[in-house]
């Protein structure tokens, strides 16, 4: 009799974290073939892509290798993208892969499987809002942090080498404050006072201007009030420009229109206000929500089959008050420790667990500014308010817990130690 094979589509936080320790359990014994896919070849936290975008965070040192990882995890490896499925025969066709000239590098495949689990995550969604496709930056990907990294630099390179600026300013216009808005603004002041620092420019803080943008009454909506008053506070300290009760009704290359009718003038513009699930997912043959989110059940088993779950930002999971999970990393990283669990009762015959999120509370870091943040208390649903030193200890372990998941407690050990050395022996912003 074969082993069973659990194919996972996508490699983000919860998809990784899913094969790891189903290769570990399964894999490593023989008990079923674990194979993952994406559209990389690396792996990034996606949490930390607003520090990529402004170059804190060198992608290069933190990327992780799924073909690396996999050798030592007990699961396989596969290089593709999610093009076709056929429920009947169950399988999955990947689409070719091609290089930056158009040259095909591996062709479409076919990969049986028998038990299927979606974790493609999210993408930006610009609602349709007229101009933002072609104007502002995303940061759904590392590649398009690079891309705004670069695009950034050039921006205070072309600034410092024009004579005709006497009083020179780069203006970033941030449309969202979310989590990934708001933690990108005062980023870019730190990291435009590194850039004055190391001398790559002559211009610093008091030559950036950064608009937020918000159509909510306040930023980080979803957050609680003490949350949002505390971070738009230390925002306006910082010089950023918050605009609430704001909505963008249009972006051209140099300009955002909104609603208040007074266009904002940038050199920079990034949409941060709202995710979908990739559209390719409607065309799957699920049942999926109007944002393209597949709709499970709470054991996160298709409604129209069984035999595929989908996790995460791609997912929408019923709870008992009515309410759906939320698509936020902690709600992926609990869903992938269940959804083992369940996958290794059908390997063994038995009965699955419905899923059922604990919010642990929100954390908001604000560079090396501040950090706010809520923890949830286990015995009752109030939340206990924190900031400065104790938030950004906090705000840090998340990552470390995600690198534990994957790399196992020594490892991790090991990574603090190097990361703490290479602030000494390296740059501590990404100049090239």
């Amino acid at each position: 009799m074969s082993k069973p094979r659990i194919v996972v589509i996508g490699g983000g936080a919860g998809g990784l974290e899913l094969v790891t320790r189903l290769g570990r359990r399964l894999g490593k014994k023989g008990k079923a073939d674990v194979v993952l896919v994406d559209r990389n070849s690396t792996h990034i936290w996606k949490p930390l892509l607003h520090e990529v975008a402004t170059g804190v965070l060198d992608s290069g040192l933190d990327e992780i290798s799924y073909q690396g990882h996999s050798g030592s995890n007990g699961y396989r490896f596969q290089r593709g993208t999610l093009c076709n499925l056929n429920r009947e025969t169950r399988c999955v066709t990947l689409a070719a892969i091609e290089d930056e000239d158009g040259n095909e590098v591996l062709p479409a495949r076919s990969l049986e499987y028998d038990h299927l689990v979606l974790s493609v995550g999210s993408v930006s969604n610009d609602f349709g809002t007229e101009g933002v496709s072609d104007h502002c930056h995303f940061l759904d990907s590392p590649a398009q942090a690079e891309g705004f990294r670069k695009a950034l630099l050039n921006t205070f390179l072309r600034y410092s080498g024009e004579a005709s600026h006497d009083n020179p300013c780069i203006t970033v216009g941030i449309i969202g404050a979310g989590a990934t808005g708001v933690e990108l603004s005062a980023e870019l002041h730190d990291a435009s006072r590194m850039l004055k620092s190391y001398g790559f420019t002559s211009l610093g803080r008091e030559h950036l201007k950064v608009h937020v943008i918000e159509a909510a009454p306040k930023i980080l909506p979803v957050l609680p009030d003490r949350i949002s008053d505390a971070v738009h506070k230390e925002l306006e300290k910082l010089g950023v420009n918050v605009h609430v009760d704001t909505r963008v009704t249009k972006v051209e290359a140099n300009r955002i229109h909104t609603s208040d009718g007074d266009p904002i003038k940038i050199d920079l513009g990034v949409w941060a206000a709202g995710i979908k699930a990739p559209a390719f997912l409607a065309e799957l043959g699920l049942e999926v929500e109007r944002n393209n989110r597949v709709k499970v059940h709470p054991t996160m088993q298709s409604l129209d089959d069984p035999r595929i779950f989908a996790f995460g930002d791609c997912a929408s999971c019923p709870q008992e008050d009515g309410s759906v999970v939320p698509p936020r990393a902690q709600a992926a990283h609990q869903q992938a420790s269940v959804l083992y669990k369940n996958l290794c009762a059908v390997i063994d015959g038995k009965a699955l667990k419905a899923f059922k999120f604990q919010d642990r509370g929100s954390l908001i870091s604000l560079a090396h500014f501040d950090a706010v943040g809520s923890l949830m208390r286990a015995a009752s649903a109030r939340s206990l308010f924190i900031e400065g030193n104790l938030a950004r200890l906090f705000y840090a372990s998340l990552y470390r817990m995600h690198q534990r998941a994957i790399h196992g407690t020594l490892k991790t050990g090991m990574m603090v130690v190097v990361d703490g050395l290479n602030r000494f022996l390296k740059p501590r912003l990404k100049l090239h």
